[in-house]
């Protein structure tokens, strides 16, 4: 049964690390507002999760286009739907040397990484404001740590992601509202698939891949206690410790060598 009568919304949350994070929220007893772009993932996704016990809105958006983020904040308004915790996880890149890829996927990329969840934030963050309580979580990535050649773009994308989040946080350090940034590394799920990757170096272990259900549970742990960030596994809290302490143009190279297609001489 319902015990807390608070709501989570989750952007792409019908599958990987967005749909793990909808199933803890559903375990502790969080009303969902569920958000994609298709609505009959959407719809048997909310069948699935209200065997909890709870309320579950699906609503289906194409955040791709900021305009419909601001259409998901104003048909939530009208349904006098609080919205308690915000999921920002829903995201995309695109694989290739920046010369080659498409400039106009790239630039639904920013709007989708960067544009919708600035929108969103700011939408639901003055409502918390107000009441002086919420939680954010954004989903940045080790890739927000360091200049990621063959994915140029989703780089940059996380890398805003994070500064953001961290600015944000401490502009709130003196109210009851937290937000936590999510940092996890090769994660298995469709991400890949959808980013035109699956011939990189970096994927064709998939053993070595992180379990999205770990990550979730990573960020679900970390939003709760309130942190600032988590960077999910251990070989992603090395990596990123490295990119720390190293210069970026090793960083880099490095990344260059990881992420190259397997038959790039």
């Amino acid at each position: 049964m319902n015990t807390t009568n608070k709501y989570a919304l989750i952007t792409g949350a019908t599958s990987g690390i967005g749909y793990e994070l909808a199933k803890l929220f559903a375990a502790d007893g969080y009303n969902l507002v569920i958000v994609s772009r298709n609505q009959g993932d959407l719809d048997a996704r909310a069948s699935e999760l209200k065997q909890k016990g709870i309320t579950v809105i699906p609503i289906a958006k194409d955040l791709f286009d900021p305009e419909e983020a601001f259409a998901l904040y104003a048909e939530l308004q009208e349904q006098h739907i609080r919205i308690d915790v915000l999921v920002n996880n829903a995201g995309q890149g695109v694989y290739g040397e920046f010369e080659e890829t498409d400039i106009d996927r790239e630039l639904d990329i920013i709007n989708l990484n960067i544009s919708s969840l600035v929108v969103l934030t700011k939408l639901f963050l003055k409502e918390m404001i107000a009441r002086n309580s919420g939680k954010i979580l954004n989903l940045a990535s080790v890739a927000s740590k360091g200049p990621g050649p063959w994915q140029a773009v989703y780089h940059g994308t996380k890398a805003f992601v994070l500064s953001f989040s961290e600015a944000i946080r401490e502009e709130l350090r003196d109210t009851e509202i937290t937000v936590t940034a999510l940092m996890p590394g090769v994660t298995d799920t469709d991400f890949f698939n959808k980013a035109d990757m699956l011939d990189s170096k970096a994927v064709q272990d998939k053993d070595a891949m992180a379990d999205p259900a770990d990550v979730a549970k990573d960020g679900y742990d970390a939003l709760m206690a309130g942190k600032d960030k988590v960077v999910s596994g251990l070989k992603n809290k090395l990596q990123v410790g490295m990119s720390n302490v190293l210069p970026d143009s090793t960083v880099a190279h490095q990344t260059y060598e990881q992420q190259k297609p397997v038959d790039h001489k």
